[in-house]
């Protein structure tokens, strides 16, 4: 296990984080000067490789006038820079028959290309040239725009994924994380080119970035290309750092009922709790309640709802964690008329396990679940490359596939009763719901949840 962060690690130097068999496997960080970190997971016996570069900025970093603003820049890099013209930048991918894309989350955001490893060098110098080059010009502001409305109009019509930007609206209100990610038609028509530009100016800082690759390559040609491509950046940069501030804090709210009356054949709802922060330990014990509540068809929710009682198609539970905060939620589609019906086994099974934990047999199941879905998440270089650099940029340190396995296999019946009691036990649930469901009839499901 790899515990040396980048912060104590000198500018220029290289370190060996997680040393593989034979090489593969072996993880290795250099951190440039400014602040730049190169991250890279060398696989000899793959033919593929996997670069993107992560930067430590998300939607909870904007105000309430700029929400929407880290999704609008995420696709304005890839509208043209002042080597290559947007068509150009696609058809340098597309000629290799490689894979790019991005995406933005609450606290961070990703471009990445996936390529043969003979192409690396390739899509190393194009995703670093959008994060270096990118002209963000007025007329692609304007003509992205009407894009990234069709992108939220898309979104609204599809009430199982909408639920769950309303879920955080209910935990977290009007705080940063209670905003969505592609932001409001209000906020997005509002944003100007300037207001964009000068966001990408504050935030995209060499300190801000980890670069991260998985797959057959050579961390030193990977460092110095990476370091040629943003030498410019690099040298503004070394003597100005910039102090980054997170979004404030969460204000967490329990009991909380929200509906959105709308015509739809199913009822979507969510319920649930805040959850833990990334660095709580006790995210691992929560990671084997979650599977064995409603993590898989075996799960006490699937049985319960779907294989014994026939009332939803899909029903299961989550959890995300962020910087200080996270969430537990559960979520179930099924036919308006069942929605109390189906709050109240949800309802029931969260207060079980709060009260009497799992059992030996459901632990045995959730933690061979959970390190099976681990170890099989990491078979391709994209997911390698993602776990690396999510690794470096949140938590600034690794740990090998063996120690995260330990981890889980050393979850026990008592931690699994005792983080039930902490996070379902600490607040009481709150809901989001849409469906076709009168305020009258909405009005009384808060009795559901006493």
């Amino acid at each position: 296990m790899s515990q040396a962060s980048a912060a104590k690690q000198r500018p220029g130097s290289t370190r060996t984080l997680l040393k593989g068999v034979d090489g593969a496997g072996t993880v290795r960080r250099t951190v440039l000067p400014g602040g730049l970190r190169v991250v890279t997971e060398t696989l000899p016996t793959v033919r593929s490789a996997t670069f993107g570069i992560w930067v430590g900025v998300g939607s909870r970093d904007e105000t309430p006038v700029l929400n929407g603003a880290t999704h609008y820049l995420e696709h304005l890099l890839f509208k043209g820079t002042a080597r290559r013209s947007a068509l150009e930048i696609s058809a340098a991918l597309d000629a290799v028959g490689g894979e790019m894309n991005a995406f933005t989350a609450k606290e961070n955001t990703c471009y990445y290309a996936r390529v043969l490893d003979a192409d690396l060098p390739l899509a190393i110098d194009v995703v670093c040239d959008m994060l270096t080059g990118s002209l963000i010009r007025t007329e692609d502001v304007e003509a992205e725009r009407g894009v990234i409305l069709e992108e939220m109009a898309m979104a609204e019509d599809d009430p199982g994924d909408v639920v769950h930007d309303l879920f955080a609206k209910v935990i977290y209100g009007s705080t940063p994380l209670g905003r969505p990610i592609l932001g409001t038609q209000e906020t997005v028509n509002g944003l100007t080119r300037d207001q964009i530009a000068g966001f990408f100016k504050r935030r995209y800082r060499p300190e801000q970035l980890v670069v991260a690759a998985a797959g057959n390559l050579d961390h030193r040609k990977v460092v110095q290309q990476v370091e040629a491509a943003f030498a410019e950046v690099l040298a503004k940069s070394a003597a100005a750092p910039a102090e980054v501030r997170r979004g404030r804090k969460p204000v967490r709210t329990s009991g909380q009922v929200e509906v959105l009356n709308r015509a739809t054949e199913q009822a979507h709802l969510v319920l649930g709790v805040p959850g833990v922060p990334r660095h709580d330990e006790r995210r691992w014990a929560l990671g084997v309640l979650n599977a064995a509540l409603g993590g898989g068809m075996s799960s006490r929710l699937f049985q319960e709802v779907r294989e014994k009682r026939g009332l939803a198609y899909s029903v299961y539970s989550y959890s995300s964690s962020y910087a200080d905060t996270g969430l537990f939620g559960v979520y179930a589609g099924c036919q308006p008329k069942r929605v109390e019906e189906v709050l109240r086994i949800c309802r029931e099974e969260l207060a079980k396990v709060v009260a009497e934990g799992i059992t030996e047999e459901e632990l045995r199941r959730a933690i061979g679940q959970i390190s099976g879905s681990t170890v099989l998440g990491m078979e391709d270089t994209g997911s390698l490359m993602n776990r690396i650099g999510k690794a470096e940029l949140c938590y600034g340190s690794h740990l090998s596939v063996d120690d995260m396995l330990a981890k889980i296999s050393g979850v026990t019946l008592e931690d699994v009763q005792q983080v039930a009691r902490d996070v379902l036990g600490a607040y009481r649930p709150s809901l989001a719901l849409i469906g076709p469901i009168t305020d009258r009839r909405a009005a009384k499901l808060v009795d559901l949840l006493a």
